[in-house]
C-alpha cells in the first residue's frame, strides 16, 4: 500500500468575534469564570449570510493552494460536520459544486467533535486502497446556528469556522501511521440537539422547548473526556510503534483547557509540544483539529519528519485519535 499523508492545509474563521465581555451582557457569567474552566476568551461567530459550505469552501481553497493542486485533481471530498446547510444535498456536494470539483464524489461525515479523525480514516482508507488519488477532507461548522444562548453553561463555549487538509501519496516513511477510534452510544444523550430529526420532528412545541439547541450534561462530558483523550492517544501511539516521548506535536480537539492538560499529563508531554488556539476560537466541534493543524504549519511548529498526534471526543459518544510522520 502507498503512503498517504498531508500534502495540504488550509482554514478560515469568520470576522465577528463574541467576547467573553460579550456574553456577560447576554447571560449570568464573567471572563473570569469562563477562562478559569475553559481557558477560552473568544470565539468566531458566522455572518447571518454564511453558512457552513461557505467557510468550507475558504478553507478548501487554501487547503489546495497549499498543495498546489487544482479543483480538478479532487476525487474525493469529505465534509465532517454537525451543522450541515441542510439535511440534504450533503454539504460536501454543495462544497463540490462551489470549487467546480466536477470529478469529486463527495458526502457528509457525522461524528461531532471527532468527526474530523473520522473522515481522516476513512479518506486514508481510501486513498490506499488505490480506489482514489486525491482526497480534501474538511471539518467546518456553523455552531452558533444551534447554540442556545440563554443556557450560561453552553452559549461560553462554541463558535464557527473550518479547516481543510488535501491527502495524497506522500514518501515511503512519511504520512498516517495508525487510527485508533471508538464510540459509546449509550452515551448518546449527553450531548446532543434532540430535535428537528425523525424521532422529534420540527414542530411549535420542539421549537418552544428549545429542542433544536445543543444540549449537554457539561459535568459527565467532562470527565468523559479527560479519560478518554490520553487513553486513545496512547493506543493510536501504540499500534503505530512509536513511543510517546518521540511525539514532536499533539494536536488536540480544542474544547477545555482542562481537558487538553490532563491529556499532556498522561501523554508525559510539556505544554510547548501542543497546539492550542481554543483562546481564541473555542470549541468549533469537527473544525477544531483542522484549524489547529492549519495554524501549527502557518507558524512554523511543524516540521518534515515531525511525529504529529491528533486526537478529539465528542457527541455520540465518539473518540479518536491519529499517528503521522510529517
Amino acid at each position: 500500500m502507498k503512503a498517504v499523508g498531508i500534502i495540504g492545509t488550509g482554514m478560515y474563521v469568520p470576522d465577528r468575534i463574541l467576547t467573553n465581555g460579550d456574553l456577560e451582557k447576554m447571560v449570568d457569567t464573567n471572563d473570569e469564570w469562563i477562562v478559569t474552566r475553559t481557558g477560552i476568551r473568544e470565539r468566531r461567530i458566522a455572518a447571518e449570510d454564511q453558512a457552513t459550505s461557505d467557510l468550507a469552501y475558504e478553507a478548501a481553497v487554501r487547503a489546495l493552494g497549499s498543495a498546489k493542486l487544482k479543483p480538478e485533481d479532487v476525487d474525493l471530498i469529505i465534509v465532517a460536520t454537525i451543522t450541515p446547510d441542510m439535511f440534504f444535498p450533503s454539504t460536501a456536494c454543495i462544497l463540490q459544486d462551489k470549487l467546480g470539483a466536477r470529478k469529486a464524489a463527495a458526502f457528509d461525515l457525522s461524528a461531532a467533535c471527532s468527526g474530523f479523525i473520522y473522515a481522516l480514516a476513512t479518506a486514508v482508507g481510501m486513498l490506499k486502497s488505490g480506489m482514489y488519488r486525491n482526497a480534501l477532507v474538511v471539518g467546518a461548522e456553523c455552531l452558533s446556528r444551534i447554540t442556545d444562548y440563554t443556557d450560561r453553561n453552553t452559549c461560553i463555549l462554541f463558535g464557527d469556522g473550518a479547516g481543510a487538509v488535501v491527502l495524497g501519496e506522500v514518501p515511503e516513511g512519511r504520512g498516517f501511521r495508525s487510527f485508533e477510534l471508538g464510540a459509546d452510544g449509550s452515551g448518546g444523550p449527553l450531548l446532543k440537539v434532540a430535535g428537528g430529526g425523525s424521532r422529534l420532528p420540527a414542530s411549535a412545541e420542539t421549537v418552544e422547548s428549545r429542542a433544536h439547541y445543543i444540549q449537554m450534561a457539561g459535568n459527565e462530558v467532562f470527565r468523559f473526556a479527560v479519560r478518554i483523550m490520553g487513553s486513545v492517544a496512547e493506543e493510536a501511539l501504540r499500534k503505530a510503534g512509536i513511543d510517546k516521548k518521540d511525539v514532536d506535536l499533539l494536536v488536540p480537539h480544542q474544547a477545555n483547557i482542562r481537558i487538553i492538560q490532563a491529556a499532556l499529563s498522561r501523554l508525559e508531554l510539556p505544554e510547548e509540544k501542543c497546539m492550542i488556539n481554543l483562546d481564541r476560537y473555542g470549541n468549533a466541534s469537527a473544525a477544531s483539529i483542522p484549524i489547529a493543524l492549519a495554524e501549527a504549519v502557518e507558524q512554523g511548529r511543524i516540521r518534515e519528519g515531525d511525529c504529529l498526534v491528533l486526537v478529539g471526543f465528542g457527541g455520540g459518544l465518539t473518540w479518536g485519535a491519529s499517528v503521522l510522520i510529517w
